[in-house]
């Protein structure tokens, strides 16, 4: 039995058991004040232990169980924002969740989203739904037409890792995006690698001229972080920040202003 029937077998318990769990890592804006948080799927397994997502979501699109797996996180997220709107200081924040391509294509997918923020009650906004650029591959003006829908549903939309894929300028243009994000491998070299510099100032004078939020993943250095701002970036996610936190760290963080990172209110 290879590796990935083990993991595609173990998924199904692992669904049934329960045995997944969200982790959280917070985005902050240029003043260093956490606007919101990435929700990213661990799973809790009982013979290898936490498990991140590269070892079990390629697994998850190929065995369909993305789907199942995918409606969990989102659901999750929409009752975090729920439980999060009743304190003050929470109340702003927002959730970020990615979404495959198979989740997106699912024809009832943007019913699901409707149902789970009309049952958890949160103001759609301050959903966010990460979408990949694998999506504009292909089926062009369905994806155009989806994403309208959702958008018309209220939640925030974004171009997750933009600058790996397939946009062109006349794609990006027609999306009805609020946000992309660049990804880490561009921000991991772009003190040092002039091309990874270029291109980050690239898509950060894009999205501005398109009106859009930027936001860099993986910034691991105060330099990092100081070039992108320097450029004109919105929002900035690493581990100069924070690691993804389990709920209870994260709700420990946001409750303590000392942290060097302060709650909008």
């Amino acid at each position: 039995v290879s590796a990935n029937a083990t993991v595609g077998s173990d998924l199904r318990v692992a669904l049934n058991e329960q045995q997944f769990v969200v982790y959280y890592q917070p985005q902050v804006d240029r003043v260093g004040v956490i606007t919101g948080v990435e929700a990213l799927v661990r799973w809790q397994h009982p013979q290898r232990g936490l498990m991140t997502p590269a070892d079990f979501i390629p697994v998850a699109e190929d065995t369909g169980l993305i789907l199942p797996l995918g409606q969990w996180v989102l659901e999750t997220a929409c009752e975090q924002l729920a439980a999060w709107a009743d304190r003050a200081q929470t109340a702003n924040l927002s959730i970020a969740v990615n979404v495959s391509v198979r989740q997106f294509r699912h024809p009832d997918f943007v019913d699901m989203v409707m149902a789970a923020i009309t049952r958890t009650g949160i103001r759609p906004h301050k959903l966010k739904l990460e979408l990949t650029e694998s999506l504009l591959a292909d089926r062009m003006e369905i994806t155009i037409d989806k994403m309208g829908m959702l958008k018309a549903l209220g939640v925030t939309l974004s171009l997750d890792d933009f600058g790996v894929g397939y946009s062109s300028l006349s794609v990006l243009k027609r999306l009805p995006l609020d946000q992309l994000k660049i990804d880490k491998g561009f921000v991991a070299d772009v003190l040092t690698d002039p091309n990874d510099a270029a291109i980050s100032r690239a898509i950060i004078a894009l999205a501005q001229s398109l009106s859009l939020q930027v936001v860099a993943e993986g910034v691991e250095t105060q330099e990092q972080r100081d070039f992108l701002a320097y450029q004109g970036c919105d929002q900035f996610q690493g581990h100069l920040f924070a690691k993804p936190l389990p709920i209870e760290a994260l709700d420990a963080l946001l409750q303590n202003p000392t942290a060097g990172m302060l709650v909008l209110s």
